[in-house]
């Protein structure tokens, strides 16, 4: 087992429904270059749907079955990611709950988007305790699968680094033990003498200079350790950066491409601005929704001059057309020789090649609900396994094993 970089992904969705073409490029792509390189773990966040939608949970079931659906026909293979809902795995609620006896509470009222939400949500009443403690929930998500990566835009990292100082103060307050030192000497010398002295040095490196580098060597080193046990390891990965054991290992964010999958409005694509194409919208309705699509409003006549980059078609352009067609367009416009519909075509028709494919899976997925039910099924057994193998841990150095 790999300490310092578990090589463990985990990303989540709220269970929204079917799915479009925002979330095709801005999370699912990416889901599916992950799962070819790490331990993926995909959850369908249910819990977390409720800490806005606690009054409305008719819609929750079915959401999921269509989220799960749409996330299989576009390729998250199940072979190689870990599928499951959250709420089936109680761990996550009761690691929440741990974690959240040591966790300050103004650790939690300075998260962003904890004042962003209130302010862009007036019209609920979020003045709860699930919504508050949400950032802590999200943090049980990821320790306790002891993920080492987390794919998330800019503005998640924030949700990252929390989860990083709950993760840290854990281990400073659980991972001490009465006799550590003794136990870190006795593991150093197990390594051999020249391993030895050169974690000792990069420790020291580590410790005087802060170097994230140096620390990453360090860790390499003491999961390349062959002879000694994974309790010792732990004790020295603690020892590089403190005095304690590491239990719950601190997570990085891995920043993903921002989306440039635009809205047909030109704003983000986004249900509440309806102005999204769903991963199984019909031929007939993208033709529609892209041929009523705005454009330059300079362009009153088919003789009127206009600029791309004041056009949302152009933006599609930019995701689904080659350097030709991209100059095409814009010597087009510019100078008047081809119409909006003209240019709207070539995106009517990537947009429909695009989601053939997709769809022809999603029917035969939507045809046979038990094989999403037993994927999933496999998928939550999976993952509490591993959610066990924490919570054991995490109860026995919290003092909470009975025998």
């Amino acid at each position: 087992m790999n300490l310092s970089m578990p090589q463990r992904v985990l990303s989540g969705m709220r269970p929204t429904g079917q799915l479009h073409l925002g979330h095709l490029h801005g999370v699912l792509n990416n889901w599916i270059e992950l799962q070819h390189k790490y331990r993926c773990y995909f959850f369908v966040a249910d819990w977390h749907a409720l800490t806005t939608e606690y009054d409305n949970t008719a819609a929750i079931a079915s959401s999921v079955w269509d989220m799960v659906i749409d996330w299989l026909s576009v390729g998250i293979n199940p072979g190689e990611a870990t599928l499951f809902i959250q709420s089936k795995i109680p761990e996550h609620a009761e690691l929440h709950l741990l974690l959240s006896m040591s966790t300050p509470l103004s650790w939690l009222e300075r998260i962003p988007t904890y004042k962003d939400q209130q302010q862009k949500l007036k019209n609920k009443d979020l003045s709860t305790y699930g919504f508050l403690g949400y950032p802590l929930l999200q943090s049980a998500d990821i320790l306790v699968y002891k993920a080492g990566m987390i794919p998330v835009g800019e503005d998640q990292v924030a949700h990252v680094e929390f989860t990083r100082e709950v993760a840290r103060r854990f281990n400073h307050i659980y991972g001490r033990e009465a006799d550590f030192e003794i136990k870190v000497t006795e593991a150093i010398r197990k390594m051999g003498k020249k391993s030895a002295k050169t974690y000792k040095n990069l420790r020291k490196r580590y410790q005087e200079q802060g170097n994230a580098e140096v620390l990453s060597i360090a860790q390499a080193l003491v999961d390349d350790q062959a002879n000694i046990s994974l309790g010792d390891k732990k004790r020295l990965l603690g020892y590089l950066e403190g005095q304690a054991k590491t239990i719950l290992p601190e997570p990085e964010a891995l920043l993903t491409k921002t989306s440039k999958m635009p809205g047909l409005d030109g704003q983000k694509m986004s249900k509440s601005y309806q102005n999204t194409i769903s991963l199984r919208e019909t031929a007939k309705s993208v033709e529609k929704k892209i041929r009523t699509m705005p454009t330059d409003p300079a362009r009153i006549r088919r003789t009127d001059a206009g600029d791309p980059d004041k056009c949302p078609v152009w933006e599609f352009h930019q995701i689904y057309s080659d350097m030709d067609k991209k100059t095409w367009v814009q010597t087009g416009c510019k100078n008047a020789t081809i119409g909006c519909l003209d240019c709207k075509q070539p995106i009517i028709d990537s947009i429909i090649a695009e989601l053939a494919p997709i769809q022809e899976r999603a029917k035969n997925y939507m045809e046979e609900p038990e094989s999403v039910r037993a994927i999933l099924a496999e998928g939550c057994e999976q993952a509490r396994q591993t959610a066990r193998e924490t919570l054991e841990e995490v109860r026995q150095v919290m003092g909470l094993v009975y025998r």
